[in-house]
């Protein structure tokens, strides 16, 4: 059996996260901006403590790790949205937006204004459906994952523009589904999965995608981008610049990380970049403040991934803790390095972890992420047992 605390960052996100306020008097309030992985993770780790506020519009915390998964397989939508009401004991949670953050207070859309002593950005970012949602509603949400399922499912031929680890584990998701579906995962880039990740990683995803069907067509961008909506059926063909035509009857946008940072205020704004991302110092405070924190996929402080914004939560929280105690040395972020986990399915992928020199196979990946995409760990946290299929 693997061990995933010792081979996979995001199943050692809670280590440490509980922490213990110093004896002075009354609890100081820390709004927390966003309740995604980072964020509903420090708000949990200091809801004893502190009088932790939560601003999150959604009604439910949706795991996106399982989102491509919940796609082709609709008896996985049960397991993926958690109502943000079992999260914390002592703490309130506003179903709200934050429209106006700076040190010391939030306003949300609704007009309402919170002073905190302590404020935690968390908002993290955008992403195209599916791996994402834009709707704060779960009910809809689920809706539009079951509207896409169906034509998904009626489509012959599927385009997926972006060979990142969406589009891979989005291939491998449709591949273990359908398999006489054509899949055609296509990227601007040379080869699949861009970043700092080793060579042999990159081969042997390309490989199993191969082994698949999985059509990869890279090296060349689109001329221009499909006529229908992404997720709508509709057949179209399109060209690449080096001349190559594809006909597809579907197709999703697998890249494109936008941080939700537009809510910042005038003391802040030093601190965030033209590309919209939150410069923050090893502490994980924001550049130029000491009350206020960012982390996940908003801050600069590592790469985008769930288990690294949750590492980071137990860092802000033991920090927050430390200056609400009167002082004491801050604990620095240390960024994990390149680390990734790619699923091929259910039982195929492959990944390379922090402090090996090899990468590692579909058995791990299927026993780390594939099989039960982590649903369990998150179920837990917001008090649930792990829902069975329809």
């Amino acid at each position: 059996m693997i061990d995933k605390q010792a081979v996979w960052p995001t199943m050692a996100a809670d280590e440490g996260s509980q922490v213990t306020m110093g004896e002075q008097g009354e609890r100081p309030t820390v709004v927390v901006v966003g309740g995604g992985y980072g964020g509903m993770t420090v708000a949990k780790a200091l809801d004893e403590t502190a009088a932790v506020v939560l601003v999150e519009p959604r009604d439910e915390f949706m795991h996106n790790i399982a989102a491509l998964r919940a796609l082709v397989d609709p008896s996985w939508l049960p397991r993926i949205f958690f109502p943000y009401a079992g999260l914390l004991e002592n703490g309130r949670v506003v179903r709200d937006r934050a429209v106006l953050v700076e040190p010391g207070r939030v306003v949300t859309a609704s007009g309402d204004e919170i002073s905190a002593d302590f404020v935690v950005l968390a908002s993290g970012s955008t992403y195209p459906f599916p791996a994402k949602t834009d709707l704060a509603d779960a009910g809809q949400a689920v809706e539009q994952i079951r509207t896409t399922h169906r034509a998904l499912s009626q489509a012959d031929r599927v385009l997926l523009v972006g060979a990142g680890p969406v589009g891979i584990e989005l291939a491998g998701e449709i591949r273990a589904v359908w398999p006489d579906k054509a899949i055609v995962l296509m990227d601007e880039r040379p080869d699949v999965l861009s970043g700092p990740f080793m060579p042999e990683l990159r081969a042997e995803l390309s490989r199993q995608l191969e082994a698949l069907g999985v059509e990869l067509v890279l090296g060349s961008p689109l001329v221009e981008p499909p006529p229908t909506e992404p997720g709508h059926l509709g057949t179209f063909t399109v060209s690449t610049r080096s001349g190559s035509e594809l006909t597809a009857d579907l197709w999703f946008r697998c890249y494109g990380v936008v941080p939700n940072s537009d809510y910042l205020g005038d003391a802040l704004i030093p601190a965030r970049g033209a590309d919209g991302f939150v410069e923050v110092g090893p502490t994980l405070q924001v550049r130029g403040q000491t009350t206020v924190f960012a982390l996940g996929d908003l801050s600069t402080a590592d790469a985008k991934m769930a288990g690294f914004a949750r590492r980071q939560a137990a860092i802000v929280a033991a920090n927050i803790t430390t200056l609400a105690s009167g002082g004491g040395e801050l604990v620095d972020y240390e960024p994990v390095g390149p680390a990734i986990a790619v699923p091929v399915g259910p039982s195929g992928g492959a990944g390379q972890f922090p402090g090996q020199d090899e990468i590692v196979g579909p058995e791990v990946i299927a026993d780390v992420k594939g099989r039960d995409m982590m649903v369990e760990p998150f179920a837990e946290l917001f008090g649930l047992a792990v829902a069975g299929g329809e």
